[in-house]
């Protein structure tokens, strides 16, 4: 088939176009390249996708139309994977406007494309952060989600608002699948994983948030794009849920439902830390610090509905997760 992906360059979508190309699929992307995290990493994992002659991507904004027409005209994609996004919690304090135009301005775009295209199925990122305050565990997609506790978990809860809308309006059958501290190979460099095996591998003091007693429903990355690509092919019906009531988010007025990706199975930060620390072999110098304005104490999923569509969840063990990102990151610093 033909998959259209957004931020094909980041994280995770170098992970599922990597994923979709291996299984024989087309793929068309579209990516920015910001300078949000060093451009020079982005750079390395187009270089392996460039690599499959079924690959081809257009270096533009999701906002600019000409960069979505040149992305799309003459493609026609059937599953439309939109991954591109203003990432980070933490940042969304310093650079608001970058949280709007990206997470909103640039989802309202992919939607309209997608009005005027009728793709087979839209898939949207989204995250555990919508979550927010709530304090009932674990997190149900038929949870309430009306207390984001930071700007970057309300700029992606409007847009699956927004997404729901253009599903009922215009029928296009729309998946917003939420993540939750997905890691692994490749990853971020604001991201936890990476800074603590930096900084141990410098022998520089790790910064610990929380004073260490958060929690984490952490997620592998190719576990999570196994989630991805089976849900590709169960695109939303309207009037056709899944499972017993109760379970499926599917809305009442749309082919749309949200579906969590992750395993249920919350890991604490210390105990994360400690396998960071048996992988690499050394002992981490901690600073211990309070809680930062927009990070919550826990996550943790309920995945039924994501096994009920495609009959598996995530379980990579952690330890397994953080070796192949720590042998992965010696790779990648030894070739810079």
């Amino acid at each position: 088939m033909k998959y259209f992906v957004t931020g094909v360059a980041g994280f995770i979508g170098f992970h599922l176009a990597r994923r979709l190309l291996a299984d024989g699929h087309t793929v068309r992307g579209l990516d920015a390249v910001t300078e949000y995290y060093d451009p020079a990493l982005k750079a390395a994992r187009l270089d392996v996708l460039d690599q499959h002659p079924n690959f081809s991507w257009v270096h533009g904004k999701l906002e600019d139309p000409e960069a979505m027409a040149e992305a799309l005209d003459g493609h026609d994609p059937e599953i439309w994977v939109h991954l591109a996004a203003q990432a980070g919690v933490r940042y969304s304090l310093e650079n608001p406007e970058s949280y709007i135009n990206a997470n909103l301005v640039g989802t309202q775009a992919i939607l309209e494309a997608a009005r005027a295209r009728a793709p087979k199925h839209l898939m949207i990122a989204s995250t555990s952060s919508v979550y927010g305050g709530n304090e009932k565990v674990p997190f149900s997609e038929n949870d309430p989600s009306h207390f984001p506790v930071s700007l970057y978990a309300a700029t992606k809860k409007a847009g699956e608002a927004l997404s729901h809308s253009y599903a009922h309006l215009f029928d296009v059958p729309t998946t917003c699948f939420r993540f939750f501290t997905v890691y692994g190979p490749w990853g971020r460099p604001d991201m936890a994983l990476y800074k603590f095996v930096e900084r141990i591998e410098r022998d520089e003091a790790i910064d610990v948030y929380g004073e260490g007693r958060m929690s984490r429903d952490f997620t592998y990355v190719d576990d999570l794009v196994d989630g991805i690509v089976a849900l590709a092919s169960c695109a939303p019906e309207l009037g056709k849920r899944v499972g017993p009531p109760g379970l499926d988010s599917l809305s009442p007025v749309a082919p749309w439902r949200v579906v969590n990706i992750a395993g249920g199975a919350p890991i604490g930060l210390m105990a994360f830390i400690e396998a960071v620390e048996h992988v690499t072999g050394k002992v981490a110098r901690k600073n211990m610090l309070p809680m930062q304005p927009g990070d919550v104490a826990a996550t943790m999923a309920d995945p039924s509905l994501l096994r009920e569509l495609v009959g598996a969840v995530p379980e990579t063990p952690l330890e397994v997760g953080v070796k192949a990102f720590v042998d992965w990151y010696g790779e990648y610093r030894r070739a810079r």
